[in-house]
């Protein structure tokens, strides 16, 4: 695919087709799937797969990005984003640390690094649907808390990018290092109690 990305055409099946490709990406990476393998899970020809999605790597960026934009949607819908900063900070950790941490939020990070030298708008894709959500959500939070008088900011986006790095401590790189295999709420509860206090102590009014 070069770079001008092909427009994705919706259809009746273009969810069958998603869901398809999901299963295959997770079970055999990126490399390992196959069109064949894709259209089979997703029972459809291949000719219906390759009219929604001509590459493959559209089809991926596409599966990661739904995913992702799944994850935003949730939390957005699910957290009180005029709540006290403590609050909201507590509530979008757990959210984000369970989404990393997932078997499917490690394997698309895993996917996307490994693409990426050679297909990088992958991990563009990827970054611009995960990381750059989350940065957006919490910098319009910080700047409604900033109002309110409850945080002291100099660089919205820098606290945003920090929060997100507190909350990965510990867990994320043992996890993507196969020191452990999983995460339970207490080791979450845990690295994001810490974010909070430390987060708060830098920025808190």
């Amino acid at each position: 695919m070069n770079d001008a990305t092909p427009i994705v055409r919706k259809g009746r099946k273009f969810d069958q087709v998603l869901e398809g490709a999901r299963t295959v990406f997770m079970a055999d990476g990126f490399e390992g799937a196959s069109v064949d393998d894709i259209a089979k899970q997703a029972e459809v020809s291949k000719a219906t797969l390759y009219s929604y999605f001509p590459d493959k790597r559209l089809l991926f960026m596409e599966v990661a990005n739904q995913e992702c934009a799944r994850q935003s949607r949730a939390a957005i819908d699910t957290i009180d984003m005029s709540a006290a900063p403590r609050a909201v900070l507590a509530q979008v950790g757990r959210h984000f640390v369970r989404f990393i941490t997932s078997k499917f939020g490690q394997q698309v990070f895993r996917i996307c690094v490994a693409e990426s030298d050679r297909f990088p708008e992958i991990g563009r894709a990827f970054y611009q649907s995960g990381p750059a959500r989350m940065r957006a959500v919490m910098t319009e939070y910080f700047a409604g808390a900033m109002a309110r008088g409850e945080l002291q900011i100099e660089d919205l986006t820098l606290a945003a990018d920090q929060f997100g790095e507190l909350c990965k401590s510990d867990i994320w790189p043992r996890l993507m290092f196969g020191v452990i295999r999983q995460v339970d709420e207490a080791d979450i509860d845990r690295v994001v109690d810490g974010a909070v206090e430390t987060f708060m102590a830098r920025y808190g009014t």
